[in-house]
């Protein structure tokens, strides 16, 4: 018996950090904010939609923001008050349901296939939701209804801002039929370039061919997009997906070389294990075992190097020592300049499950 088409709402605030500010400080209200520290090394953290009407967008360089819109209000981000504003939208989500998957600050899914609250419906409970944010927080939020988080999420940006879109099971096809194939998840620049070559340039382009011939193209991939093309996508919503990496990094005031990274590396393994550390005291106590090494180059090139050592890490030192190892494992002239470093721990594990294998493996250890 084939299961019941599920019921994910995908909520994203808008404009979330600039909004905030708009929010708190009301001189800021109808200004184009910009969410970033001033200077050549600055990125836009996020831009009001005032300034989004003169192309100013996140992840920017700052200058580039500036040049575009030199009337801009440039605020200095707070994620202390961001955060504490994003709990308050997740205690609204949790009135309606457990199955809550955040995807950043500002955005998560809901699967509301069971409806708890009395609401009639997932398209209610999406509304309930808004004016919920809207009344308790004072800020707007778009969002989308789908039988599955892919068509939510697309969903979710269809009438932004301060909107909401609803696409039913029987729509699907039909929706997704005249959107442009970089619309579906995982379709970058490349890819859809690709795809234009052959010939699709719509979802609905991508669904004539047959699945053997994507298959046979791109591979396991190929399977992917002609699933994506009929709007398939069995991702459940997943509530407490695990930590997978944490991390920390630093952009410098001046480009460095990279004999002169160490005293950077160092401190920023203090930052990492920290955080290691909260992850391994948390509910599931888990531990990191690979050491990540991230560097972006003067031109703006990421390298990374990574190792997972018969022995983790038992401390920022020896986190620090194994980054720093990494560092030489880095084959560039010794001129070449580096803008960023980062430090990072990856390949978590249950302590439990670690405590296990050492016990074990100590156990076959000649005597």
């Amino acid at each position: 018996m084939p299961s019941l088409p599920r019921k994910i709402i995908h909520v994203d605030m808008d404009a979330f950090y600039a909004s905030v500010e708009q929010r708190d400080d009301p001189s800021l209200r109808g200004k184009p904010v910009v969410v970033a520290w001033r200077g050549a090394r600055s990125v836009v953290c996020a831009a009001s939609y005032e300034a989004r009407t003169f192309g100013v967008r996140s992840a920017m360089p700052a200058v580039r923001a500036e040049r575009l819109c030199p009337q801009a209000v440039f605020v200095p981000p707070d994620f202390v008050r961001y955060k504490a504003v994003s709990r308050q939208v997740r205690e609204i989500f949790a009135r309606h349901t457990d199955l809550i998957e955040p995807l950043s600050l500002d955005e998560a899914y809901l699967d509301v296939s069971t409806l708890r609250t009395g609401l009639p419906s997932a398209t209610a409970t999406a509304e309930a939701i808004r004016a919920a944010i809207r009344e308790e927080t004072g800020l707007t939020a778009s969002a989308g209804v789908a039988p599955n988080k892919f068509l939510a999420k697309i969903a979710s940006d269809w009438r932004k801002p301060d909107g909401l879109f609803v696409i039913r099971p029987a729509q699907v096809e039909a929706f997704l039929a005249p959107l442009p194939v970089g619309r579906l998840p995982g379709v970058g620049k490349v890819m859809e370039a690709r795809l234009t070559e052959l010939g699709i340039a719509t979802v609905g382009d991508l669904r004539l061919r047959p699945e053997h011939e994507l298959e046979q193209r791109f591979g396991r991939w190929g399977r992917r997009l002609h699933e994506l093309s009929l709007g398939i996508d069995e991702h459940p919503v997943q509530p407490d997906r695990p930590t997978l990496q944490v991390s920390a990094e630093d952009t410098f005031a001046t480009d460095l070389k990279l004999a002169e990274l160490e005293p950077h590396i160092r401190r920023l393994a203090e930052k990492t294990w920290a955080a290691h550390e909260r992850e391994a005291q948390g509910e599931h106590g888990r531990l990191a075992r690979t050491v990540v090494l991230k560097l972006k180059t003067a031109d703006f090139h990421t390298l990374t190097r990574s190792v997972t050592p018969a022995t983790r890490p038992g401390s920022a030192a020896e986190l620090a020592d194994i980054a720093c190892a990494l560092r030489d494992r880095i084959d560039r002239p010794a001129d070449a300049r580096y803008r960023l470093v980062g430090v990072g721990l990856a390949g978590f594990v249950e302590a439990d499950s670690f405590a296990a294998q050492q016990d074990l493996f100590g156990s076959l250890a000649p005597g």
